[in-house]
């Protein structure tokens, strides 16, 4: 009977930019349309996190960092006041329409 060793690899956490250049060319080629579709966000204890992907050799199994711009102007974006502070409500809105056809009650309503 013969006895299987295994062999645990090394995890290692490392930024692209550190990875010797063979091994940077060997994460584009495992990557060739980039790294959006298996980039996985990670949460460190004191609340960062970083963006990585995996990347395994036959010894290290690695969890590459990924230098991610974040749009923090999309926040402030969407919070900005797009409608001028002179718009008219929809009672001020009745009020203009029924001044213009000259009757007090559109269509619409009824008094019941």
């Amino acid at each position: 009977m013969a006895t299987q060793t295994t062999t645990r690899k090394k995890h290692i956490v490392t930024s692209y930019h550190n990875l010797p250049a063979e091994l940077q060319e060997a994460v584009k080629e495992k990557y060739p349309l980039g790294f959006t579709d298996a980039m996985m966000r990670v949460d460190k204890p004191n609340g960062d996190f970083f963006y990585a992907v995996p990347f395994d050799t036959d010894e290290v199994a690695y969890l590459v960092k990924i230098d991610v711009k974040i749009d923090d102007n999309a926040q402030e974006e969407d919070d900005k006041d797009y409608y001028d502070d002179d718009l008219k409500g929809a009672d001020e809105l009745q009020g203009d329409d029924s001044s213009e056809s000259g009757s007090s009650q559109s269509d619409d309503d009824v008094d019941i």
